[in-house]
């Protein structure tokens, strides 16, 4: 495992993300004690530091986990958990982006943490509620005070986080260094502002689902019972037909190249940029190993040209529109070919 440098900070973390939101049975979907502790090591082994967890997560089970697996070694990792959703449904004031529940999740996940310090702290879900200057005059009292080494947003629109960046360095604030978003072959939607936005921040982007809750495993190749394809709806991921040909294709790229499908689609992200961390979950220790197995892939730029033709969206406008010849035209005129342009 090497290290990469978090965004624009100095931060080193693993090239891969371990995400635990399996580490727990309370949501009948994930790993007993036992298991998780296995994927961890599995994980660890090759030398990964960066763990991701939530407050939620398991109803804070996968926290207590962790803060037992890391507590003879914390300063090797480098340990990020969220704030947002809610600890007790009937309080209103036990989940969103305000002060208050930023400030009481924080402690209670220290606390199940066992750890006197969080290295990255995620607003998990933008909740509309709150304003930007509260959120950000938050999180930056919490780094100035030490609880928090460094901060980023999930889940959130690119006008948001920019607005929050921006005021942030307007005001000499901590700002936003990472961000985590859905993002595979089968959900490319973050291409049309999320991950143009991050760029121009020098931010460090960590997608989730990067396996599109398995359907690029091919694992549904041959068909889903139709209570299974609902479930994968209610993640964001449809089962429909432009999804099953775009894990076929990863099927037949994996098939070329000596190499597991997960592999093939963790891969493809990993060549997307150097700032691109994919977060990698599993329930069963065969599976982590499967998806590690990813550093040990590269893909052809032939088979890469594949992969993207059979998953390319449409921009929309006006990413399009600004693309279009006469639009071209019409802005640089015969100056165009004369300009050098920023990559």
């Amino acid at each position: 495992m090497l290290f990469k440098l978090f965004g624009k900070t100095g931060l080193r973390v693993s090239e891969l993300c371990l995400g635990t939101m399996t580490f727990g049975t309370e949501w009948n979907t994930g790993a007993d004690y036992e298991t998780s502790k296995k994927i961890f090591d599995a994980y660890t082994h090759l030398g990964g530091n960066f763990i991701d967890t939530a407050n939620r997560y398991t109803e804070g089970t996968s926290e207590k986990w962790l803060g037992e697996f890391i507590a003879s070694d914390r300063d090797y990792f480098v340990l990020a958990t969220k704030y947002t959703l809610h600890d007790q449904r009937d309080n209103p004031n036990a989940n969103g982006n305000h002060r208050k529940n930023m400030m009481r999740s924080v402690e209670n996940s220290l606390k199940r943490l066992r750890t006197d310090f969080i290295d990255l702290l995620w607003v998990h879900m933008w909740d509309f509620t709150t304003s930007p200057e509260e959120v950000m005059r938050g999180l930056d009292d919490l780094v100035r005070q030490g609880k928090v080494h460094y901060i980023g947003i999930s889940d959130a629109p690119a006008w948001i986080v920019a607005q929050c960046n921006t005021l942030a360095d307007l005001r000499g604030w901590t700002a936003f260094a990472g961000l985590q978003i859905e993002y595979s072959l089968v959900q490319r939607s973050a291409e049309r502002d999320l991950l143009p936005m991050a760029k121009h921040f020098g931010m460090a982007v960590t997608p989730w689902a990067p396996l599109g809750a398995g359907i690029l495993t091919g694992k549904y190749n041959n068909g889903i019972p139709t209570e299974q394809a609902v479930r994968l709806s209610e993640k964001s991921i449809k089962y429909n037909a432009r999804n099953r040909a775009i894990a076929q294709k990863v099927s037949e790229v994996a098939t070329a190249i000596g190499a597991t499908p997960a592999q093939v689609a963790l891969a493809w992200l990993r060549q997307q940029g150097e700032h691109i961390i994919p977060i990698l979950g599993a329930r069963r220790l065969e599976q982590i190993r499967d998806c590690l197995a990813c550093l040990q892939v590269h893909i052809p730029e032939e088979y890469m040209a594949v992969l993207d033709e059979a998953s390319r969206i449409e921009l929309g406008f006006p990413h399009d529109f600004l693309q279009l010849p006469t639009v071209k035209d019409a802005i640089f005129a015969d100056t165009k070919d004369k300009i050098i342009f920023r990559k």
